[in-house]
């Protein structure tokens, strides 16, 4: 501290690359004691330009916000400070755009391929996973409903991740600085683009009924599920990241001069970073509730067309190609919920046993309390992703998704069977009336 103002300390963890402008840094006084800082907190909050400057989290994910602007995904809008979503925007007047072209597109390739699935004299297994690449085109149709009805929750998460930035600099007196995420964020943008692409070219040849130019209808749909995949990793990332320097700030929080004031800021801290992991599975429920019905149906297809076709005709091309949709669903799913399971872990059990592992002998009752406190607010607050009530994000819903493949896939080959021995009766009853007919005629 000098002359009332805060003086950034270079962490070893991350070396800050941001210029900090000192008429910005003059703005700031935290002085005096833990509460005083918090009552500044509050004084400054409705500042926009100072919590425009801690965001630090927008500034290097902002790539991946303009991807989704641009393909009209979530069309929010940034003002200094904050996150708005407003249904008459310049920004959504350009996602109504860009969503009725695709529309039409989108419409012509459904009708084509609906056609090649009805047509007359197909196996059952043809049918089955024909249906493949109708449901890819069906996340297109339920973007206003699962993504821009949304859109208010979306801003609301935003903002909530603008106000703990300069929550969390007024408590530590240090910036939260998230070194390399902005290369990952970029690189991101333009994976989930070449990965879509790449997908739907190796289908063209890997089956022998995609036409090239029904691919183009999947190319933007592919990568707004890659990009969702993106954010998701990027927000578990970045809460990750603040979850373990928060933890590592214990150690300094005890050794202080007023231990239990402090572990009381961090305490509303880490709550505050739980509200956020609840506002993300609640902003984006709807899109990801149909990103994992979406998998589990397409997954399941995939499995049953491979297993079916190498049964009746040995290994060809047309497998290699279901088994690339089959295996890149389930990537994407591992991604997701394997993320979501770390940054559980990092705020849970971790953030627990740093509390437990606290000597409560060495510290003041007022001390010993606010440890209790805290770990109370873990068991009453738990850091759980959950898509707004429909299902918790962790590696149980892996599980659970591979559990209920593996029964539709059983009750697919089941009837698959059915089918065929249905088949083989009427086959031999057709037989045998041939075989009578003629010793009824002479008779």
């Amino acid at each position: 501290m000098n002359s009332g103002r805060i003086v950034y300390h270079r962490n070893s963890r991350e070396q800050p690359n941001m210029n900090y402008n000192k008429r910005k840094t003059e703005t700031i006084n935290v002085t005096g004691t833990p509460a005083e800082n918090q009552s500044n907190y509050h004084d400054n909050l409705p500042d926009p330009e100072l919590l425009d400057h801690y965001d630090n989290f927008y500034h290097t994910t902002k790539s991946l916000l303009v991807l989704f602007q641009i393909m009209g995904i979530m069309p929010i809008e940034r003002e200094p400070g904050k996150t708005i979503y407003r249904w008459t925007s310049a920004t959504n007047m350009w996602a109504y755009f860009i969503f009725g072209v695709e529309t039409i597109f989108v419409s012509i390739v459904f009708r084509e391929r609906l056609k090649l699935v009805l047509l007359p004299g197909k196996r059952f297994d043809e049918y089955i996973y024909a249906i493949i690449f109708l449901s890819i085109l069906i996340p297109h149709f339920l973007l206003p409903i699962g993504a821009w009805t949304n859109g208010h929750e979306v801003a609301k998460f935003k903002n909530m991740w603008t106000k703990f930035q300069y929550k969390y600099f007024t408590v530590t007196r240090s910036p939260i600085i998230f070194n390399n995420l902005t290369l990952i964020t970029y690189s991101l943008c333009v994976i989930s683009w070449l990965v879509g692409i790449l997908i739907m070219l190796a289908q063209f040849y890997l089956q022998p009924d995609m036409l090239l130019w029904h691919t183009f209808a999947y190319y933007h749909i592919l990568a707004m599920l890659n990009g969702l995949c993106s954010l998701w990793f990027i927000n578990c990332t970045a809460k990750g990241r603040a979850a373990g320097w928060l933890s590592e700030n214990l150690h300094n929080a005890l050794q202080s001069s007023d231990p239990a004031s402090r572990l009381g800021e961090y305490r509303d801290l880490w709550v505050d970073l739980s509200h956020m992991m609840q506002q993300l599975g609640k902003a984006y429920s709807g899109m990801y509730a149909v990103y994992c019905i979406l998998i589990l149906l397409t997954t399941v297809v995939a499995a049953y067309g491979c297993l079916t076709e190498i049964l009746d005709h040995g290994l060809s091309t047309k497998e290699a190609g279901l088994f690339l949709i089959a295996f890149y669903c389930m990537t994407l799913l591992y991604i997701i919920c394997n993320e979501a399971h770390q940054l559980t872990h990092k705020m849970g059990s971790e953030f627990r046993e740093r509390l437990l592992n606290v000597n409560l002998g060495a510290v003041d009752q007022k001390t010993r309390q606010e440890v209790n406190m805290f770990l109370t607010a873990i068991d009453k607050n738990p850091p759980v992703m959950n898509l707004n009530g429909y299902a918790n994000v962790n590696r149980k819903l892996i599980t659970s998704a591979v559990t209920s493949m593996a029964t539709y896939l059983v009750m697919l080959m089941q009837f698959r069977l059915s089918l065929m021995r249905n088949a083989a009766i009427a086959t031999r009853r057709i037989i045998s009336q041939n075989v009578t007919s003629p010793s009824e005629v002479s008779s």
